[in-house]
């Protein structure tokens, strides 16, 4: 019997491309998207790879919205879905001071509610069947923070431990959840980011938010996101799945030197990444000393 799999937020970059993995590996794919537009760009690109999927209109920041969307795809399915894949996402960039109220509850409402809510709404079927999966989709930033990016780093930091308890809660059951944590790559969430900034003309940090201009008007020539999509189908494939999962070497190499540097040194290099800061820190300046003693 083939297997059911939703994908949110499946008509642009990770979901798209996961999608399109999924069912060319032969899962049966349902897809949402927010509009029928996004449903359209989702139809197109399975047609244009030579697949098939299926569609459901849903805005997972709406928890009405939400709950009509499973029961339509409860029906669809039988009961429910094998599997979902937590892709849907969103990106506020701005200092930590700078983000309002509202602009916070939505960056967690998205990235951390919404995959809870999703949980919640399948567990039951799953645990019933006594077989089923969770995937979220993270990011490196669910493991290193990064100054100008405090509040979407905390969603997705956020996501991980709730990802961690709810793995522990439903393993009993024969459900597994898995957290996918992708580096850098080209998906279109940050050039949206651009229109979230907070307005700079007052801020204490114009000077860095006008180099996060640049920074995410490149980020169309990042690779695209094949590598986390062929991720996401091997935590689908595997009988015993990893709980976690860093793709690509910058995410690698990120989460090692995050985990393994002093703080000091740690704080400096993602400061001048950003253009807070110049000079090295107190400890690379001591290192330095005694290196020409």
């Amino acid at each position: 019997m083939t297997k059911t799999v939703v994908v949110t937020g499946a008509n642009r970059g990770i979901g798209l491309a996961t999608a399109l993995e999924l069912a060319r590996a032969g899962f049966d794919v349902i897809g949402t998207a927010r509009s029928e537009e996004g449903a359209r760009e989702l139809h197109a690109g399975a047609e244009r790879a030579g697949t098939r999927v299926r569609t459901v209109l849903l805005d997972v920041a709406d928890a009405t919205s939400t709950v009509r969307a499973f029961t339509e795809i409860a029906q669809m399915t039988g009961g429910g879905p094998w599997a979902v894949v937590n892709n849907a996402g969103h990106a506020q960039p701005g200092a930590v001071e700078d983000v309002d109220d509202e602009q916070v509850r939505a960056q967690l409402e998205v990235n951390l509610v919404a995959p809870a809510r999703i949980a919640r709404l399948v567990l039951p079927e799953m645990r019933r069947r006594r077989s089923g999966r969770i995937v979220n989709v993270s990011s490196i930033a669910g493991r290193v923070s990064m100054p100008m990016l405090g509040w979407y780093c905390a969603s997705k930091q956020a996501l991980e431990t709730v990802s961690d308890a709810l793995r522990m809660e439903v393993a009993p059951f024969g459900v597994q959840v898995v957290l996918i944590e992708p580096g850098s790559y080209g998906t279109g969430i940050w050039e949206r980011g651009i229109a979230s900034l907070p307005a700079r003309e007052h801020s204490a940090y114009r000077k860095q938010y006008a180099a996060a201009d640049e920074v995410l008007r490149g980020a169309g020539d990042l690779p695209g996101p094949r590598p986390v999509a062929r991720a996401v189908l091997r935590a689908l494939t595997a009988r015993r799945p990893q709980p976690r999962c860093l793709v690509g070497s910058g995410a690698r190499s990120t989460a090692l030197l995050d985990a393994l540097a002093p703080t000091a040194v740690a704080d400096w290099a993602k400061s001048t990444a950003v253009g807070l800061r110049s000079g090295p820190p107190r400890a690379v300046r001591a290192l330095e000393r005694l290196r020409r003693r």
